[in-house]
């Protein structure tokens, strides 16, 4: 299997590669300056710059781009969306590292996460921008996407248990009532889903168990 890891460079990226190679896939890091990943193969390119050839041959592209600057929070469906009309029409996967403030909180899916009581008003405006990009990302028939949501408590330092817990469009919670998932078993999950998901055209979510 081939894949493709895009803005390879942040936190999220560079584990979902490492993860990947050990796991024995082929991959390939898309960086827009000097390679942080632990991949050998690179391809220097902004997100923006890349075509349908570039990207041809993959199994999956992973979409890792993100960004806690709030001039840039419409980039997170300006790029993907760009992604899409880089694959549209094709086999090849298109997964996309999301946000928790985008997930239900009830049944009938009229509330998010980011709409509720208590939610850091610091982090509105990212969720609303994941939110917005997923709404975006429902509207395209023509890409095999799937959009991949962390727990509330997304932790760049935590422990890699190796374990998770897969949900779906609603905040799940683990048996201790908790919402918290490492970056290192996120990486797990999204590697999980390339090789045996099938969650196409979805949004799925992960929390450790």
């Amino acid at each position: 299997m081939k894949i493709a890891v895009v803005a390879a460079n942040g936190r999220v990226g560079r584990l979902v590669i490492k993860e990947a190679m050990a796991r024995g896939i082929d991959v390939t890091a898309f960086v827009r300056s000097e390679n942080k990943t632990s991949a050998e193969k690179v391809i220097q390119k902004d997100i923006m710059d890349l075509t349908k050839e570039d990207l041809e041959g993959f199994d999956a592209v992973v979409d890792a781009f993100g960004t806690w600057d709030p001039e840039l929070y419409p980039q997170q469906t300006i790029t993907s969306q760009h992604l899409c009309d880089c694959l549209s029409g094709t086999d090849t996967r298109l997964l996309i590292v999301g946000g928790a403030g985008s997930l239900y909180v009830n049944p009938e899916h009229t509330v998010q996460v980011y709409q509720t009581e208590g939610f850091p008003p610091e982090f509105v405006g990212m969720a609303m921008s994941q939110a917005n990009e997923l709404d975006e990302l429902r509207k395209r028939d023509d890409v095999r996407w799937t959009f991949i949501s962390p727990a509330g408590d997304f932790q760049a330092e935590g422990e890699r248990t190796g374990e998770y817990i897969l949900g779906g469009e609603e905040l799940t919670l683990n048996d201790r009532g908790e919402s918290i998932i490492s970056y290192a078993d996120y990486a797990i999950a999204m590697v999980d889903e390339i090789l045996n998901g099938n969650h196409i055209q979805q949004r799925i979510s992960v929390v450790r168990k």
